[in-house]
């Protein structure tokens, strides 16, 4: 089990109230994150849907639910927005790829923009939207505290350390282990590229107040609302604690 060591909580800019970043320039010392908050910034995205590209649009369309369909869009034009800015693009004129999965060789692995000197990476749950940008492969994740129901049967799916710890909590503190270990273990996945390609069971990130840190990944907590849990993961290549 790799050693914990202390990392700082990092805090994310705001989306439609912090001022827009500037171009990219890479060797930036820590990820970008950014918050959006879906129901703020629900009517701006749905006036700006024409900066998605069809398929966006049409897997928009695609959801039963107006939530769902706000979240979504709210997400993908924030997603754009920030890339058109760091890039110095119109929008509407990313395009985005996936990369090999680091599993099979297919190409379902992390989302990227061809030709771009940065990595991202997007979340989103509830109210909350999340995104980093980073000069190497970036992960984040952003979770609502689960049902204690639900929290046990993600437990089980844990890492075996990991299950040790959430069996020593008290049944109320439960949930809120689950749902930090689980934003860690995500944000990980995602940033790795095989997503829940790999069984949960395999990597250590665990529950407590301080994550783990995979080898070559250093993962960090993100402030997040109450009720919510979030976590970024970056590549140990000097970036320093994730830190905007």
């Amino acid at each position: 089990m790799p050693k914990a060591t202390v990392r700082l909580t990092a805090a994310p800019a705001l989306l439609g109230a912090d001022p827009l970043p500037d171009a990219w320039e890479p060797g930036a010392a820590q990820p970008h994150l950014w918050a959006v908050r879906v129901g703020e910034y629900a009517p701006y995205a749905s006036a700006e849907e024409h900066l998605l590209d069809p398929a966006e649009r049409a897997r928009c369309r695609g959801f039963a639910r107006p939530t769902d369909r706000d979240r979504y869009r709210v997400a993908h034009v924030a997603l754009r927005r920030l890339l058109g800015t760091y890039l110095q693009r119109d929008p509407a004129a990313v395009r985005f790829v996936q990369e090999p999965c680091p599993g099979c060789g297919a190409p379902h692995g992390r989302p990227a923009v061809h030709g771009a000197p940065l990595h991202f990476s997007l979340s989103h749950a509830g109210d909350a939207v999340l995104l980093a940008f980073a000069d190497a492969p970036v992960g984040v994740d952003i979770e609502e505290e689960p049902s204690a129901e639900v929290a046990a049967e993600v437990a089980a799916m844990l890492h075996p350390a990991e299950r040790a710890e959430v069996a020593g909590l008290p049944l109320p503190a439960r949930p809120s282990a689950v749902n930090r270990c689980w934003a860690r273990k995500e944000a990980y996945l995602k940033g790795v590229g095989i997503g829940l390609g790999e069984d949960p069971s395999v990597t250590y990130v665990g529950t407590g107040p301080t994550p783990g840190s995979p080898d070559a990944w250093i993962l960090t907590d993100v402030a997040c609302p109450p009720g919510y849990a979030a976590a970024c993961a970056s590549v140990r290549t000097g970036l320093g604690d994730c830190l905007r």
